[in-house]
């Protein structure tokens, strides 16, 4: 009877590891799974996607046919954060700063949301709460596009 009992820890024992070692790499592998924030590189074919719907919405816009300095672009699970500096095509005039939200539908890129820009206006990108509205609206954009120094959290 004592046999038995021994045996029986042991084996309860070490299918406790095992399920333990299971889901430790379950987790692993999700979290590995899990969708990183990344910036495209310059040249790439995806970043050059996304600058491409920027500039045909200046244009369709302002009339204006631009050239982007990107000051940031967050990218995450189909969705995208990108703050420009337009200048002409020649880099001799410049324009105010454009931002957009943009989401990656049946593999193409679309602007999701222009923020505005005017000072003192509360609907505006400058307002405290803006992005934790934009996230209302937008509730599966990944929180982690947002730009550091603009979210809340």
């Amino acid at each position: 009877m004592h046999r038995v009992t021994i045996h029986c820890r042991r084996l309860l024992t070490v299918t406790g590891i095992l399920f333990f070692l299971a889901g430790s790499l379950l987790l692993r592998d999700s979290a590995a799974a899990a969708p990183k924030v990344y910036t495209p590189p310059p040249g790439s074919a995806e970043r050059r996607s996304v600058l491409d719907v920027m500039r045909l919405r200046v244009k369709e816009l302002h009339e204006l046919d631009v050239v982007f300095v990107v000051k940031e672009m967050k990218v995450c699970g189909g969705w995208a954060w990108v703050h420009t500096l337009p200048r002409s095509k020649k880099g001799i005039v410049r324009y105010e700063d454009f931002y957009a939200l943009l989401h990656k539908m049946h593999g193409r890129w679309t602007i999701a949301e222009i923020p505005c820009t005017e000072p003192d206006n509360p609907e505006c990108i400058d307002s405290p709460d803006y992005f934790s509205r934009l996230r209302k609206r937008f509730p599966a954009m990944p929180t982690g596009i947002i730009p550091s120094d603009m979210n809340p959290e």
